[in-house]
């Protein structure tokens, strides 16, 4: 028997490190074949997909600061890294039969649409995948902020935030203090007044505002994007204020 997901539309929140995989740079294509087979394993269960993904594998804005680069123009270009990620994203679901658009905040007619609200919600209707580049296109947000306001925009029933290595919201990094502790659930305003690093403050703020669930989960282990969708718990999952 088919299970019935609990989610039926997402919004996937892709950091560009994930992509990059043990690299740490660039576009690991073993990585992104492995991404994309377990995003088409959702697509199959009839749940409607928009993914958001970050440039930090191409660029990032701290080497634009240790350069006495302008933060604008240092975000600008991280907003283009997460172009040149969402058009490769896009090649490898579309080689796996899953018909998917790149909608971009910054016009660029050539390579992908203009993001239009009404239209992105008209292809996920349409059961094609919706891959959001270019952050909000504005400099001083970062895609954790796009995934927040793209999920509220589309109407999204949850973000699933996929880290890398990372099982949940602990209340210290587990890597450096082996005495850190996991968070099963918290509320988006305990994220906020603790300090955790779930996703910036501004994110935070307007996942709260406009209610919409967060779910942290570890996308290096396989299976997980499935396991979330059917409402498996696993990971942290952030609701509520």
């Amino acid at each position: 028997m088919t299970q019935e997901p609990k989610y039926k539309r997402v919004v996937l929140k892709l950091s560009g490190e994930a992509i990059a995989g043990e690299k740490g740079f660039g576009i690991n294509p073993l990585v992104i074949k492995e991404m994309v087979a377990e995003i088409k394993d959702v697509y199959e269960l009839g749940v409607e997909i928009a993914i958001v993904v970050g440039g930090g594998n191409i660029w990032r804005g701290n080497i634009g600061s240790e350069m006495g680069m302008d933060r604008a123009q240092a975000d600008y270009m991280g907003m283009l890294a997460t172009v040149m990620n969402a058009l490769a994203l896009q090649d490898v679901l579309e080689n796996n039969d899953v018909p998917t658009r790149v909608q971009t905040s910054i016009e660029m007619r050539q390579i992908a649409e203009p993001y239009i609200r009404r239209r992105a919600m008209r292809h996920l209707e349409k059961k094609r995948v919706v891959i959001f580049a270019g952050g909000t296109g504005n400099p001083y947000f970062t895609t954790d902020t796009t995934a927040a306001l793209r999920a509220a925009e589309i109407e999204a029933d949850v973000i699933l935030m996929a880290k890398n290595n990372v099982d949940g919201v602990y209340n210290a990094d587990p890597r450096e203090d082996a005495s850190a502790t996991k968070y099963d659930n918290l509320t988006h305003l305990e994220v906020i007044s603790k300090g955790l690093k779930v996703m910036d403050s501004t994110a935070s703020s307007l996942s709260m505002d406009n209610d919409i669930p967060l779910v942290v989960f570890n996308l290096n282990e396989p299976g997980n994007i499935r396991r979330v969708v059917l409402g498996e718990n696993i990971g942290t999952t952030v609701s509520g204020k």
